[in-house]
């Protein structure tokens, strides 16, 4: 009897199934997928949907530091040791998202370099994306900062379509995001409407006009 072949390992297969070390959640709306000092033991994928990554001060004050989509992971401190959440993660949005614990993460990195490789391409443009971060909160007003956000959101300058129509997000969190006030938000927001550059047709329709906000000095 001959054996079968094995087929070669793919990343992005292994993404998608339940397997040894791997389950799949759906979360709704507002739904945590972790808090802040929880234990860190597993990463995260995200197969569909929005989070959003917020940290609060010993003084109580929250900041929101990241908006992560559709094929990013998140959590992956714990891969460096990392003992307890630093951050709390919830949806934005409905969201399906691969939990895969820390042991089966290392094991998987180890033995498989497509995963390797996939993993490290993540870190390396979470990398960039916060070294741009801090330049926009460094060198650009808060108009410029939220069309950047806005376009994010929207996976402009991602792999793949872009998404026109986004998740519902609120302006508080837009403001938080950007580091200004709500009415500075929908003050800007107003504008980029009345230019054309944004939409509300059953969602927030982003237009890539939107970068002419961003690129203009």
């Amino acid at each position: 009897m001959i054996a079968k072949a094995q087929l070669p390992f793919d990343p992005h297969i292994f993404l998608t199934k339940i397997g040894e070390g791997r389950t799949i959640a759906e979360y709704r709306k507002n739904k945590k997928v972790f808090s802040q000092g929880d234990p860190a033991d597993a990463i995260f994928y995200i197969q569909n949907g929005k989070v959003k990554l917020t940290v609060v001060s010993k003084q109580g004050k929250e900041a929101v530091i990241g908006i992560l989509g559709t094929a990013d992971f998140f959590g992956e401190g714990c891969l460096a040791g990392q003992p307890l959440r630093m951050a709390t993660a919830t949806a934005i949005s409905a969201c399906v998202i691969v939990r895969l614990e820390k042991r089966s993460t290392l094991r998987v990195l180890h033995d498989e370099p497509t995963f390797s490789e996939l993993f490290l391409a993540h870190l390396l443009a979470r990398n960039i994306r916060l070294e741009e971060d801090l330049v926009d909160q460094l060198f650009n007003s808060s108009e410029k900062r939220l069309a950047r956000v806005l376009l994010l959101l929207a996976n402009f300058g991602k792999e793949g379509k872009p998404e026109p129509v986004i998740a519902k997000i609120s302006q508080e969190t837009l403001a938080e995001i950007i580091g200004t006030t709500r009415s500075r938000v929908s003050f800007f927001m107003n504008k980029f409407r009345k230019l054309g550059l944004i939409d509300y047709n059953g969602g927030l329709q982003v237009h890539s006009s939107l970068l002419n906000i961003v690129l203009h000095d």
